[in-house]
């Protein structure tokens, strides 16, 4: 146990700037009292204490604006930074070395009782806001910017944005690197950067065409002009010699 403590107190200090001591990791992270408790909450739960470890699970909400179901599973050195608004259901997977911050969602889209909420690997950065809804899969490494809603798998090593999400970045060379809030390089949404390019190609053919208007404006102007030089008026007949 202490082994344990001790390796997610560390895992605080690689991932978080702002800790200074363990007394202060301790004493004043929620994400960190959130999960103590549901480890007692989850067995409790996983022997049958059904009441106690719903109850457990309520006491942690109510200390750390964090819910946990108990019987969601949680891996090792996962990290909750900030973690207000974090909602993880019964059914849902957290892999070793996973960060989540505030506002979270892992949530499910169906009243089966069966699996109904995300699988995260190990790994995994999930942004503020972020929410992952369903039966899904997210990959090793795999991260998830702040307010996406994924509801399709992810690769391990991609990079999701969006609503609905929308893979930007993808392969091992992502995951090989923590990033704050799953922020990265090149995180635009591929929708909207489509859409950028249709407006821009949009604006072009407007240029193009008033282009075209203005000379055709003056070529009708030029042609009129030299009309009206070699017109024929009834002042101009032809003189005829007596």
């Amino acid at each position: 146990m202490f082994n344990r403590l001790r390796e997610e107190l560390t895992s605080v200090f690689e991932r978080d700037p702002a800790a200074r001591s363990a007394l202060e990791i301790v004493t004043c992270y929620p994400g960190f009292h959130a999960l103590q408790l549901h480890r007692f909450s989850h067995w409790c739960w996983s022997r049958g204490l059904h009441w106690f470890g719903r109850f457990a699970s309520h006491l942690g909400r109510a200390l750390t604006g964090i819910e946990i179901h108990p019987g969601a599973t949680i891996g090792r050195r996962v990290f909750i930074d900030h973690g207000m608004g974090v909602v993880i259901g019964e059914t849902a997977e957290i892999g070793d070395d996973t960060t989540l911050y505030h506002g979270v969602t892992l949530g499910g889209t169906s009243w089966n009782k069966g699996k109904r909420h995300p699988t995260l690997g190990k790994s995994v950065v999930v942004g503020a806001g972020a929410k992952i809804l369903g039966p899904i899969m997210i990959g090793d490494g795999a991260r998830i910017g702040s307010n996406a809603v994924v509801v399709k798998d992810v690769p391990a090593g991609a990079t999701v944005v969006g609503i609905p999400g929308r893979i930007v970045e993808a392969g091992a060379q992502a995951s090989a690197r923590f990033a704050a809030y799953a922020v990265v390089q090149n995180q635009d949404d591929p929708m909207s950067k489509a859409m950028n390019e249709l407006i821009a190609h949009s604006r072009e053919l407007e240029a193009r065409l008033e282009a075209m208007r203005a000379e055709l404006d003056r070529l009708e102007s030029k042609l009129g002009d030299q009309g009206s030089a070699n017109a024929w008026s009834p002042g101009q007949g032809t003189r005829i010699s007596a």
